[in-house]
């Protein structure tokens, strides 16, 4: 089978090296010149691990390419898939559409003869796939196509085995046509199992939003757990432990933190609660999650003031991890931006460092000093706080941090470490729902 993936970004070039990996001829199609000579130079324009090895992998086996020229991609296409980005609108929570439904008039101009499957793995709000169809037909009323939706449902840092083996693949395809093409494109999935749900344009569409809503009430509600531990001397851990092995409720997105970012949950939300209130059946569970959750950010500067004595005026912040998780460059909707800008506004001074994600902070952060590894940060600064949990942050020789803090106080956002052992180790310790040492609220 041969497919065009328009788009190289995260969705479109993780997805089309994944489809190639399983056999697939796949050109990958982008507007961007510079990002297709990169890809055509062997260069990766994200960070997601093991993604280089497979893409160098696949284009030397003749699988995958790259290229500018969408009616060159489209040539002989079984599926045409629309993988750009669906960015937050003018309105607050809308999703801007403008690149998909250019992406579908150019769809619509290189069409062939032959019967051709469009694709909208973006994720898009209910009625897309509709407009889609409407905008390709107005413009090629003669052509052979179906419009279907296969929402993705990749973590960053996670994404290759995510595509390799998912929990489930969502498409939705009205016609027996459409259905057959995609069945053939995820048959080597058939082989371990993996459900295929097919369902309409309006539900597949809906379940991607409806999952990422779901998840992110999750961390959201173990959030509040983790507070309401704080003020009863309870232990978030044990109580997300106790909770997750529940069946019903499972034992993921149960890690208590500074709030879920990235380029999913926060437009997600938003996206899905904008669309609850077109249709006038507003998701108010969502709309509370949403509201928690910008300000479960900001109040994650305010452990740091607590643990300096009230105030951060000219005091400086050792800061490890800037991207809003680990194995990932992106710093869309990070915590690290609101708790850097509070941090900053109030005096302070952060020295900041993330294993892969400086060089997109340096866009949207206020100013930090910028520094090569953990152990430079920590020189001489008061605090030394924890934002992401990369896993060299993990196993910190913690009297080499006690020599270079100025005083030895840690403020850990993601409960990397045990509050007993830091109590031992002379650390003043602040972490999230979880009992310190000799503190009893009975």
């Amino acid at each position: 089978m041969r497919i065009a993936m328009i788009g190289t970004g995260y969705v479109g070039l993780v997805s089309g090296t994944c489809f190639s990996e399983f056999g697939i001829d796949v050109v990958c199609v982008d507007k961007d010149p510079s990002k297709i000579e990169t890809l055509q130079n062997g260069g990766i324009p994200i960070f997601e691990p093991g993604l280089d090895t497979l893409v160098a992998n696949n284009v030397k086996a003749g699988r995958l390419s790259f290229t500018t020229d969408l009616k060159e991609a489209a040539q002989d296409a079984d599926a045409i898939f629309i993988a750009v980005g669906t960015p937050p609108g003018p309105q607050d929570g809308q999703a801007d559409l403008t690149y998909v439904y250019a992406a579908a008039r150019e769809v619509a101009s290189v069409l062939g003869d032959r019967h051709t499957v469009i694709v909208t793995k973006s994720t898009v709000p209910v009625g897309t796939g509709r407009e889609v169809e409407r905008i390709i037909r107005e413009e090629r009323p003669d052509a052979d196509f179906d419009v279907v939706s296969n929402p993705e449902f990749l973590r960053e840092g996670a994404a290759i085995n995510d595509f390799m083996r998912p929990d489930r693949v969502v498409i939705g395809a009205e016609s027996e046509r459409a259905r057959a093409v995609m069945a053939e494109l995820y048959r080597p999935l058939y082989l371990i199992e993996t459900p295929i749900v097919f369902t309409k344009l309006e539900t597949s569409e809906l379940i991607k939003y409806a999952g990422n809503a779901f998840l992110a009430t999750k961390i959201s509600f173990i959030n509040q757990m983790a507070d309401l531990c704080e003020a009863v001397g309870a232990d978030v851990h044990d109580v997300a432990k106790g909770i997750g092995l529940d069946g019903r409720i499972g034992r993921k997105f149960l890690h208590a933190g500074p709030g879920y970012g990235g380029s999913c949950f926060p437009k997600d939300t938003q996206a899905l609660a904008f669309t609850a209130r077109q249709f006038d059946r507003p998701v108010s569970l969502v709309e509370d999650v949403i509201r928690y959750n910008a300000e479960r950010k900001q109040s994650m500067a305010d452990r740091v003031t607590e643990i300096l004595g009230g105030s951060v005026e000219g005091k400086t912040v050792a800061m490890l991890g800037l991207t809003f998780k680990p194995n990932t460059d992106d710093m869309r909707d990070s915590p690290a931006i609101d708790i850097v800008a509070k941090l900053v506004g109030a005096g302070a001074t952060v020295r900041g460092y993330d294993p892969e994600g400086m060089e997109e902070a340096k866009k949207v952060l206020a100013p930090v000093t910028y520094c090569s590894s953990a152990y430079e940060t920590m020189q001489g600064a008061d605090v030394l706080l924890i934002v992401t949990e990369w896993n060299e942050f993990r196993g910190l020789d913690m009297e080499r941090v006690k020599s270079l803090l100025s005083a030895p106080s840690i403020v850990d956002l993601r409960n990397i470490y045990n509050p007993d052992e830091m109590a031992e180790k002379g650390i003043s310790y602040s972490c999230v729902g979880r009992p310190l040492k000799g503190i009893s609220h009975v």
